[in-house]
């Protein structure tokens, strides 16, 4: 294989579709978590307990899974540029509706259907490098997707509390002001995506024709590789062993990430009497760990040409970092644990991600990472509703701590005994690579 071939076209690739998709996902991740911020007074004002809180938060991940599967295979049909330019301006729309809740009750149906519109955005990103992507560059391309996940919480972290100050303005709250501020640049970014979109390989024009036909060729044979072992159908996906197993290993990193990251403001608050504002620059330290090892765990997975060990090291990171958290809440070495935990969720997304398309494709891969999407993120309704409840029981976040470091520890289980998947790519083209 010509390398300098890969090399050139390869590029051209990574900076036509990455950095377009990390703003997306930056953007799209902060009207998903900018509530973590919006608790600090909105809970006062709408006079939720914790628990409460955590359980109106997570009836986003319920829309999210009962529309996930369906929502990535239309993308397969359709096309990504359609779907997913309808997705983030529906997403925009209802992310700045929340503004209007007046209560708990209407809080949790406003979470709901934003997660019915945003139900296959991250899964259909991700069925979309497979398009574009060869193999061994999966793990990197997606750990650089998802770069955007823990730079929102950075970002969105001082901008979200700034906008809580700015209480007043317009008549409105100031977690009122943060919701339709934040929604705007979501829609803004869903219309430019429409037109900027190229769904497949073949069409693109940024590439030459000996760039476009080395992409697609390479790609089709790789695809060829998968289904020479077995080709699945879209409902043999669904209950596939190894699909069902990832999700499971999903579910307790996602529950273990998210009911730390929906109460991270509200546990850095408990250590002093700060500032929002403090709070939220904070706030940005665990991520921005996270997203260095997100970075650096996925070169060196893809480098490795390795998957399975890489997840284990990171559940392990996840529940060891959980456990010094809960050790030491109520200390500044409470926000040390936070951040070896936030390396450890990012760092295993890489790894994670590269596993479904080596033994799935076409339609089944679709379904098959949604599936996993969307049962993994049901975490996203236990997690904080279990920290809530167990804050609520307790006083302290300690004890809701441990579980989900349990969970953690769990999913290194999973993966060290159950997650065993060949690699079924062509020599030629693996462990070349991208520079």
């Amino acid at each position: 294989m010509d390398r300098t071939l890969e090399r050139s076209t390869m590029r051209k690739v990574y900076l036509r579709l990455l950095p377009f998709a990390v703003l997306s996902y930056v953007f799209a991740y902060i009207d998903r978590i900018n509530v973590s911020f919006a608790g600090l007074t909105m809970r006062t004002d709408l006079g939720m307990s914790a628990g409460t809180f955590g359980f109106a938060v997570g009836m986003f991940y319920w829309g999210y899974f009962i529309f996930e599967v369906p929502s990535n295979v239309i993308l397969e049909k359709l096309g990504a540029r359609i779907w997913i330019a309808r997705i983030m301006i529906t997403w925009g729309i209802l992310a700045g509706l929340t503004a209007v809740v007046t209560g708990s009750t209407s809080f949790a149906i406003v979470r709901f259907l934003l997660g019915v519109a945003e139900a296959g955005f991250f899964p259909g990103i991700i069925l979309y490098f497979t398009y574009w992507f060869p193999g061994h560059h999966h793990a990197r391309i997606v750990s650089g997707f998802l770069i955007g996940l823990p730079v929102a919480v950075a970002v969105g972290a001082p901008i979200s509390t700034g906008l809580l100050g700015l209480d007043g303005l317009f008549g409105l709250r100031g977690w009122q002001i943060m919701y339709i501020a934040e929604a705007i640049p979501t829609v803004v970014i869903g219309v430019i995506t429409f037109f900027v979109l190229t769904d497949r390989p073949e069409q693109a024009k940024f590439l030459t024709t000996e760039e476009r036909n080395w992409l697609v060729t390479t790609i089709a044979t790789e695809r060829r590789a998968t289904e020479a072992v077995r080709k699945f159908t879209l409902w043999q996906a669904l209950y596939n062993p190894k699909v069902l197993l990832l999700a499971l290993n999903y579910l307790g990193i996602v529950t273990a990430s998210l009911g730390m990251l929906i109460f991270i403001p509200q546990m850095i608050k408990s250590l002093g009497d700060y500032s929002n504002m403090t709070v939220g620059w904070l706030t940005m330290i665990p991520y921005t760990c996270g997203a260095i090892a997100m970075v650096v765990w996925g070169r060196i997975s893809d480098r490795m040409n390795e998957r399975r060990w890489n997840l284990f090291i990171g559940c392990l990171f996840s529940a060891a970092g959980l456990v010094i958290a809960g050790m030491t809440m109520g200390t500044w070495w409470a926000l040390v644990g936070m951040s070896i935990a936030a390396m450890g969720f990012y760092g295993s997304k890489g790894p994670f991600f590269a596993m479904p398309p080596m033994f799935l494709s076409g339609a089944a891969l679709a379904a098959g990472i949604a599936w996993i999407n969307s049962i993994g993120n049901l975490g996203g309704f236990f997690g904080p509703w279990y920290i809530g409840v167990m804050k609520d029981l307790t006083g302290s976040y300690s004890g809701g701590l441990y579980g989900l470091a349990l969970l953690g520890l769990i999913a290194a289980i999973i993966c060290a005994l159950f997650l065993h998947i060949p690699n079924r790519m062509p020599a030629s083209v693996v462990g070349v690579p991208a520079e």
